[in-house]
């Protein structure tokens, strides 16, 4: 009989035996799971351009942040078991599509069949540069894959304070995690390149999400981003957090959108350091859905 396998690529390190079917703190086994691939007009200009992401949304999340807008998949309710081959058979369908690049979607916990299926498509004519969206909660284990077929990275940074990361997502290495892996992106990716059109080639994309009430945790973010990699990034400022409809009774705080006046002080203190490269949104956002229905579509 094989060896078990307990899952530790992760940074929580969690020792579920995947291989066999059990669930680790990502809510999932090592069987690919994808709830929707499809061409995506809602990431940054650079990203989505006018003819759209070639998004892959995986099932599964091993953050688990409390106010996840993206639950349904996050949590691993949503989702289809596909192979590996059928994954590579998805970019190859993207890429007709006319997509910019294949986005792939809270990749991390799958990330050594990623690197499989990548590989077998550029074997049968894949061209297209490979973002990996991650949620930041990266292990050098994870980046040594990844960072084999990622030419861009689109990365959360959610905190700089520990006591946050652990109120919100259980993780309160997070801060430091994230940081490392941030070094790392930057060392792979380099400055950002763009084709002739503006769309990303390669480099490094930090979103950070301003959560309500935390105007001075996201401005530390910045601080510490911008002290560390300057212009090597490109940071794109965030307001659109939405309270998640079910309620966050333990968590009061979250349920409302983020004011007019913290996204002003965020934005206010990017200028004052002389950042220019950066996205900001416009008011409004959190009126506007972000999240297409997983609905298998694609897969």
């Amino acid at each position: 009989m094989p060896d078990t396998v307990y899952c530790s690529i992760c940074p929580r390190r969690c020792g579920a035996d995947r291989s066999s079917g059990h669930f680790g703190v990502c809510g999932v086994p090592d069987e690919i799971m994808v709830a929707r691939a499809a061409l995506h007009y809602w990431e940054e200009p650079c990203i989505s351009g006018e003819r759209g992401s070639g998004t892959v949304f995986f099932s599964g999340c091993a953050l688990r942040c409390v106010f996840c807008q993206n639950r349904e998949i996050s949590r691993g309710y949503a989702g289809k078991v596909i192979s590996v081959q059928r994954l590579s058979e998805i970019f190859m369908e993207l890429q007709e599509k006319g997509a910019h690049n294949i986005n792939l979607v809270t990749p991390d916990h799958y990330c050594r069949q990623i690197g499989a299926a990548v590989a077998q498509a550029r074997e049968h004519g894949l061209s297209l540069p490979v973002v990996t969206n991650t949620g930041g909660y990266v292990s050098a284990e994870q980046f040594e894959i990844m960072s084999g077929y990622t030419d861009i990275w689109l990365t959360d940074f959610k905190y700089d304070d520990p006591e946050l990361a652990m109120r919100y997502s259980g993780a309160i290495d997070y801060p430091r995690v994230a940081a490392e892996a941030l070094d790392m992106m930057v060392g792979s990716a380099g400055k950002p390149a763009f084709s002739d059109d503006g769309i990303l080639r390669s480099g490094v994309i930090v979103r950070i999400l301003l959560l309500p009430g935390h105007v001075d945790d996201a401005v530390r973010i910045v601080d510490r981003v911008w002290k560390r990699h300057g212009d090597s990034v490109i940071l794109s400022l965030m307001n659109q957090y939405t309270p998640p409809s079910g309620g966050l009774p333990e968590h009061p705080e979250l349920m409302r959108t983020v004011t007019e006046e913290e996204y002003d002080e965020l934005i206010d203190h990017a200028l004052s350091l002389g950042i220019e490269n950066a996205y900001i949104q416009e008011g409004g956002t959190q009126d506007e859905s972000f999240i297409p229905p997983f609905d298998m579509e694609g897969v």
